[in-house]
């Protein structure tokens, strides 16, 4: 694989991380579901912008966009609010490495998903490692109260929106990709607008940095990247196209402790690199490869 389509991969792991200290900038003034409904919105303005410049074409079957619409609300409305909502409550960095769970989650859903993809032993035992690290990462919130847990509860919850959506979203196969990121955003914005205004009122900012991070959030976290992923997969297949789960706990991690001086305790360190771990043996390559030099 060209070392370019590598770079892009890391990139894009990099910039869904910065989607952490975003939210974490934004709910300093606005609510979690504002902080969905904006970016949502933005992202579905640019995309529709990169839909039209590009002269595409959208289905002619009415069907499709109920789908559309669901797949909308579970891939980018839900989880969107739910992780600045934990980020109220839990360190930005530490909902990243949560977010980082989502292969694992992922297995569990295909396995109970009709017509999913069956767990391998590296990837059964891939998850119990990963949820080993998340209980060593959440166990100091354990005697802070139930906020705390609630807030770790929700991020693990987005994380389980982006696998039902990984299953969900085959239907999709036969549809071209922006019309698929440009109506699925759309269909979130107009559930999480009129939401957002009967639960948090209307919003005020007033801070440029909150600006700057919902649209640093839109544009780059979220409208290019997901063209940069329909664009991606095709050329580096699904397998190193997943790479990127191993960049985004990183770079949460890195942007939470040197922009937003984030600490974190012993245990939690010991739990992401047991994370980390489980990632590498669902992931499965790094086993084969090692596999032989053992022979």
């Amino acid at each position: 694989m060209p070392l370019r389509y590598w770079a892009l991969i890391i990139g894009l792991g990099a910039v869904w991380g910065c989607s952490f200290l975003f939210n974490a900038i934004l709910i300093r003034e606005i609510s979690p579901l504002w902080v969905s409904a904006g970016r949502v919105s933005m992202g579905a303005l640019i995309c529709w912008a990169y839909f039209v410049a590009t002269r595409r074409r959208l289905p002619a079957d009415r069907k499709v966009y109920l789908q559309l619409l669901v797949l909308g609300i579970l891939n980018y409305a839900i989880p969107f609010a739910l992780f600045p909502f934990a980020e109220q409550h839990v360190a930005s960095s530490i909902i990243g490495v949560i977010n980082g769970m989502t292969p694992m989650t992922t297995v569990i859903v295909s396995q109970l998903w009709p017509g999913g993809e069956k767990a391998s032993g590296n990837k059964i035992a891939g998850v119990i490692i990963g949820l080993i690290g998340a209980g060593l990462l959440a166990s100091p919130s354990f005697g802070a109260g139930p906020t705390e847990i609630v807030a770790l509860l929700a991020a693990l919850i987005a994380t389980l929106c982006y696998a039902l959506t990984l299953n969900y979203a085959r239907r999709f196969k036969g549809l071209d990709s922006a019309t698929v990121a440009s109506s699925s955003l759309t269909g979130a914005a107009l559930v999480m607008i009129p939401i957002a205004l009967i639960f948090s009122g209307i919003p005020v900012i007033t801070r440029p940095e909150t600006w700057g991070s919902l649209f640093g959030i839109a544009i780059f976290s979220t409208s290019f990247s997901f063209l940069l992923v329909y664009w991606l997969l095709p050329r580096v297949g699904a397998t190193n196209l997943s790479l990127n789960t191993f960049i985004t706990p990183i770079s949460a991690i890195l942007l939470g402790v040197l922009v937003l001086h984030e600490g974190m305790q012993p245990i939690q360190i010991a739990g992401i690199a047991v994370i980390f771990i489980g990632l590498v043996v669902i992931d499965g390559r790094l086993l084969k490869w090692r596999r032989p030099a053992a022979a």
